[in-house]
């Protein structure tokens, strides 16, 4: 079950939200937070349902660790706590890495030592990666002594709260438990329903009318690349599928704000126009910010030390997006992308360092053209793909007048509707902007009216969220 589906719009939601603030009504705070955390246990089971019993029991697992953790404070303590910490760390990693590494594993291992061990081919549970790392972030911080002792239901909301389970925004326990904890946030609020009913459309249309076709078309293209791909047709796909991605996962983190609103739960924004960035270092900090944060704050900051050498920052960057070129996916080419885009946000630094400013008309463009480079090595199957795209993308001797007429006449629906997303990317407000002028009254709800018709008369197409596969 996703968001952009029948099942969730007509059924799931309105009956979890119609027993939430009708037991928030009769005064059964308890009652309704349990409740919202069993509709989020059926939300997710319904997408995996074999991995359901293990999801419960990490999720159990880690509470009681982290309780542990917090109340296990001092120097007396401090084996204790330290075997306790890297315990609870290592069964986290333990299992991402068997669900997401294993196949990776065996396959370098083949290749190394000759062997010929069977894949395993197990099935990635539906937002690993995601909920792993907030389960982490609360042992960290359970660790340090920054977590109160949090009650099991209150804990259970922050981990599986149903909007932000399976692809984020990722959340911290400071964000979103002293909301449910907060009485007014257990009235229901019209003006805060309408908000993420608007929010929420606007997703849906991002994911469904603009990411999914974009998709379809450029994973056409990617998944049958050959050695003499033409020049039109290179630069367009790898366009496309740069656009695609924005759509998919700022359309799922648009949702889950809007889902969050409804609920009187306000969710971290997620993306702030990536692709208006002028430098890769301003990219980073507008693309999937609540993963960059998170990164940041565990990663980044146990790597770089203040008062050494500057070029320690680097380091610190390196190391960072090598983590997150790896969480993203179980091959060398996402290992491969995040020392890219590592290389590429040092540079940005050292520029900004030394005052070497790109004048914006140059800044941003040339930033959403590495970005669309870096996209292609994200995308593609193997090194030998990228290699054949991003060549095709300077084969030179395809590029002639019959060749782009050909192209826009063959394909000239997915052309217009690319168009309109990059127009979208670079000249419409943010959802933050839109937020901020959100006003109730009527000309917002025939807007978020019609979106959402649009939408349910398509709903019959159903297409995963790209971050799915991570």
């Amino acid at each position: 079950m996703i968001f952009s589906t029948y099942q969730f719009v007509l059924i799931f939601l309105p009956i979890t939200f119609c027993g939430y603030f009708l037991l928030q009504h009769f005064k059964y705070q308890t009652l309704a937070k349990i409740w919202l955390v069993l509709a989020s246990f059926y939300f997710y089971a319904q997408g995996s349902p074999d991995f359901f019993p293990f999801f419960l029991g990490s999720v159990v697992g880690n509470y009681l660790v982290g309780n542990a953790l917090s109340k296990l404070q001092g120097q007396e303590h401090r084996i204790e706590r330290g075997l306790l910490f890297a315990a609870g760390i290592l069964a986290n990693v333990g299992l991402l890495g068997y669900y997401k590494y294993t196949d990776f594993f065996i396959k370098n291992v083949n290749f190394i030592a000759g062997t010929h061990i069977p894949l395993q081919h197990i099935i990635l549970p539906i937002g690993i990666s995601f909920f792993t790392f907030q389960l982490i972030a609360f042992l960290v911080d359970s660790f340090r002594g920054e977590t109160k002792n949090y009650d099991i239901i209150d804990y259970l909301l922050f981990i599986t709260f149903f909007p932000q389970l399976i692809v984020g925004p990722i959340i911290h326990h400071a964000e979103i438990v002293p909301q449910f904890e907060d009485k007014k946030n257990h009235r229901l609020n019209f003006d805060n329903v309408a908000l993420g009913i608007f929010i929420f459309s606007i997703g849906c249309f991002k994911k469904m009318m603009l990411a999914d076709p974009l998709t379809t078309d450029a994973q056409g293209f990617f998944n049958n690349v050959n050695n003499h791909l033409p020049f039109i047709q290179s630069w367009f796909h790898s366009i496309e599928y740069t656009v695609s991605y924005y759509f998919d996962l700022s359309g799922y983190a648009d949702m889950a704000i809007g889902l969050g609103w409804m609920f009187n739960i306000k969710i971290p924004q997620n993306f702030n126009s990536p692709y208006k960035a002028k430098d890769f270092q301003e990219y980073w900090q507008r693309w999937h910010m609540t993963l960059s944060r998170f990164l940041s704050s565990y990663i980044f900051r146990n790597v770089y030390r203040r008062g050494v050498k500057y070029r320690n920052y680097y380091v610190a960057s390196m190391c960072t997006f090598f983590v997150s070129g790896f969480w993203h996916g179980a091959g060398w080419t996402f290992v491969v992308w995040g020392i890219v885009n590592g290389i590429l946000v040092c540079i940005a630094s050292y520029r900004n360092k030394h005052n070497m400013k790109t004048p914006l008309w140059l800044g941003i463009p040339l930033t959403f053209i590495l970005a669309v480079f870096v996209r292609v090595l994200f995308v593609s199957n193997t090194f030998t793909d990228a290699w054949y795209v991003l060549r095709g993308m300077f084969n030179f001797s395809t590029l002639h007048l019959s060749a782009i007429k050909d192209a826009l006449m063959d394909n000239w629906d997915m052309w217009l509707l690319n168009l309109f997303g990059l127009a979208i990317c670079w000249f419409a407000p943010t959802t933050k902007k839109m937020t901020e002028h959100f006003k109730p009254n009527w000309k917002y709800l025939l807007y978020a009216a019609t979106l959402l018709v649009i939408c349910l008369l398509n709903m019959d197409k159903v297409v995963q969220f790209l971050y799915f596969q991570f």
